[in-house]
């Protein structure tokens, strides 16, 4: 399917995007369009306001659908993937007073689609590290033999070190996230014993799954993300990882690296 002309919802239905995840209702299995969207805008999906629709026109004015398209098949015939729908939406806005209310690129992957939440962002690379990641863990899910509601933490952890990881390959490490560098090698090494090696095993569905994997409850901000950008990062310099690796390697084999 590759990427969805959201645009055209967009520019019907902008201003109530609950709505629009009335489409959804069936491929998330909920019967109610607003736990939907209350669940995508965790994520980075817009709220509904004059910023927020100025920013949906400026990626009109961007064809960022288009280079999506381009950019989403690229990967998809490198990486032999599924051809999935992909479902553009304007990125929320920041609240925060120290970045000037700047939005940020986000996006949420699954087996079977993909959501991305971009600002109108000018350099193109910006877009296709976006997609690399969430792309890479739609592929990744695929082709691993664990059902997604047995995930661990250890397998998010993988799964998000390994993506940041395919951003640096494909679109240099300058596009890596924040979060890569948020810690020091001493720091991650800290926090790996402190907070994350004892809790290796808690599943996806259990609350102390995301306080650690985003820092919430008084862990280190974005802890479990850097912790994996740098597991994978170590891996990689001593074993030398190839694209169909970081898509088939079980989690556990990772853990070699780690003192």
């Amino acid at each position: 399917m590759g990427v969805v002309r959201t645009d055209k919802w967009l520019e019907k239905k902008f201003d109530d995007p609950v709505e629009i995840c009335q489409v959804f209702m069936e491929t998330f299995g909920e019967k109610k369009p607003a736990n939907i969207y209350h669940y995508l805008m965790r994520f980075g999906m817009y709220r509904p306001n004059r910023r927020t629709y100025e920013e949906y026109k400026k990626l009109l004015e961007l064809n960022c659908w288009e280079t999506a398209e381009r950019i989403f098949q690229k990967y998809r015939k490198k990486w032999k993937g599924l051809d999935i729908p992909v479902y553009i939406f304007p990125a929320a806005a920041s609240n925060s007073f120290f970045d000037n209310g700047k939005s940020e690129k986000s996006g949420v992957a699954f087996k079977d689609k993909l959501f991305l939440f971009i600002p109108p962002l000018e350099d193109e690379k910006e877009i296709e590290a976006l997609i690399v990641h969430e792309y890479h863990h739609t592929c990744r899910l695929n082709r691993q033999k664990k059902h997604i509601k047995d995930f661990t933490l250890l397998d998010s952890i993988v799964l998000e070190g390994l993506a940041e990881h395919a951003v640096a390959v494909y679109c240099g490490s300058s596009y890596q996230a924040k979060w890569c560098d948020y810690y020091t090698k001493k720091e991650i090494s800290k926090y790996w014993k402190q907070f994350l090696q004892k809790n290796l095993e808690v599943k996806k569905n259990e609350k102390l799954h995301d306080e650690i994997l985003f820092g919430n409850k008084g862990y280190p901000n974005m802890i479990g993300y850097a912790v994996g950008c740098e597991m994978i990062a170590m891996f990689n310099e001593k074993y030398k990882l190839t694209a169909n690796d970081t898509f088939i390697l079980e989690s556990d084999l990772f853990l070699t690296v780690m003192d």
